[in-house]
């Protein structure tokens, strides 16, 4: 889907206000359970794979080839993989089984999302939210079900810790989209690296002595070498702080030494 047409898309779509309520349940007693798991076009972020991989025991790297194909944001030149789907009628989503999803604790962002969108841009006062109901012509889950808020859903579906990742994400590539420039091809590579493979970018970091160059106390050294979910968080938000300060000569999260 072209940029345009994505925005024409997210425009039709019927908002919901931050109070608004909508009903809506999914489990295998809906006559359409897992027909949302098919035929998608799902962008991965770095914390869904981090989130993932990890669910699997895989190195970030394996992960990448077994289960996406890397494109990138033509305004920005970042990397975009994509959830490959399996070959075969319908194009199911290669985690689906007939009882549901089996990455369930570990599943992306927009899997949890779903049935509503989140909208977001930068603000002043940080991010800014705009919510939209999805409806498919397949999807029964809306004929009865649970009451709830966008905020209520956002709770229910444990998304705090991606949306926190994702934002930031989110801003250094409007940094990026502000310049009018793309990465360059070498920039874009390292972005792979830092924010798609946070095991290769630990190692990354030792090979380059990264933290020499850089003010940053011990504490957060640790939390950054650290191998475990709360690690690659940590390295993630080094990651971001640090492809901020090599592409802008300047970040706010992190400063040369």
């Amino acid at each position: 889907m072209s940029k345009d047409a994505s925005r024409d898309f997210i425009d039709n779509l019927p908002e919901l206000g931050p109070d608004e309520t909508f009903c809506f349940d999914c489990n295998p007693e809906v006559p359409c359970f897992n027909r949302c798991c098919a035929e998608l076009t799902l962008p991965l972020t770095p914390y869904d794979i981090s989130r993932l991989r990890r669910h699997l025991g895989m190195a970030s790297d394996v992960f990448l080839n077994t289960f996406t194909t890397l494109r990138s944001f033509p305004d920005t030149g970042f990397p975009l993989p994509m959830l490959r789907m399996l070959d075969g009628p319908d194009e199911p989503c290669p985690f689906v089984t007939p009882a549901g999803c089996s990455v369930y604790e570990d599943r992306p962002g927009a899997c949890r999302y779903y049935p509503i969108g989140r909208g977001t841009k930068m603000a002043a006062d940080g991010v800014a939210e705009r919510f939209f109901i999805v409806r498919e012509s397949h999807c029964r889950g809306f004929d009865k079900g649970t009451s709830r808020t966008p905020q209520q859903w956002m709770k229910n579906e444990e998304l705090q810790p991606f949306n926190e990742a994702n934002d930031r994400y989110m801003r250094l590539m409007a940094m990026v989209r502000a310049t009018g420039k793309p990465l360059e091809s070498r920039m874009a590579t390292t972005a792979v690296l830092c924010l798609f493979q946070i095991d290769k970018f630990r190692e990354l970091i030792s090979a380059m002595n990264i933290f020499s160059h850089v003010a940053i106390d011990e504490a957060r050294k640790t939390a950054v070498m650290e191998d475990s979910l709360d690690g690659d968080v940590a390295a993630l938000n080094f990651a971001l702080d640090w492809l901020e300060l090599i592409i802008f000569g300047q970040s706010q999260g992190l400063a040369k030494k």
